[in-house]
């Protein structure tokens, strides 16, 4: 990934935020299928590991567990909020026009090498894990357990399982840091203004540069 030194994070605490708050990962790996992009949602065990470990479940008819499992590295795409900022929010705009629009941004990819698991254990541990992930803030939760034994059963025959310890994890924020003080405050009134969820998001984490 590109990092240019302004736009590295390398705040761990951060990355696995962002990882936990955005856990639908793109899970790119490259095998005898070529190269495959699916996207899966991961839980992250931060106690394992140098950088942690991904723990998702594809479907059995996906056939990118099989790649997976020969081997070779896999990458994992986490996107965070991002937005397009337009060059009308630029107080430099005002005084010289020199500028263009951007897209401000906040990702994290995380490499490893895959393990593929088709025991059931895991594959229940898994799927009541990442249910609990969701479900938990909800005031009525649903559990696992709600449905037939032998329903889920059969629905775990249906997928694998899939494990990355990651060894390498790199973050980067892309939010305005070479903009000048008055250029950041108009991207933060211009984001604020545009009102959606992810411009709010992301107007917060200008303010924090």
């Amino acid at each position: 990934m590109y990092e240019p030194p302004l736009h590295k994070n390398d705040d761990r605490e951060a990355i696995l935020t962002l990882i936990r708050a955005h856990p639908l990962g793109l899970l790119i790996s490259h095998g005898p299928s070529g190269l495959l992009a699916n996207a899966i949602p991961f839980l992250i065990d931060e106690t394992i590991g140098a950088y942690g470990l991904l723990r998702a479940h594809v479907a059995r008819a996906n056939p990118q567990w099989r790649d997976l499992e020969q081997g070779g590295e896999a990458l994992v795409v986490f996107q965070g909020p991002q937005h397009y900022i337009s060059p009308s929010w630029y107080e430099t705009k005002r005084q010289t026009h020199k500028v263009v629009p951007t897209w401000n941004y906040l990702i994290v990819q995380a490499r490893g090498r895959p393990v593929v698991t088709h025991e059931a254990a895991w594959l229940r541990a898994q799927i009541e894990a990442l249910t609990a992930s969701q479900e938990g803030r909800r005031a009525a939760p649903w559990n696992v357990s709600d449905a037939p034994d032998d329903f889920i059963a059969s629905q775990m025959r249906a997928i694998v399982g899939v494990e990355i310890e990651i060894t390498d994890l790199k973050g980067k924020w892309k939010a305005s840091q070479n903009r000048n003080e008055a250029d950041r405050a108009g991207v933060v009134e211009g984001l604020e203004s545009a009102g959606d969820a992810e411009a709010v998001e992301m107007a917060r984490v200008v303010k924090g540069f």
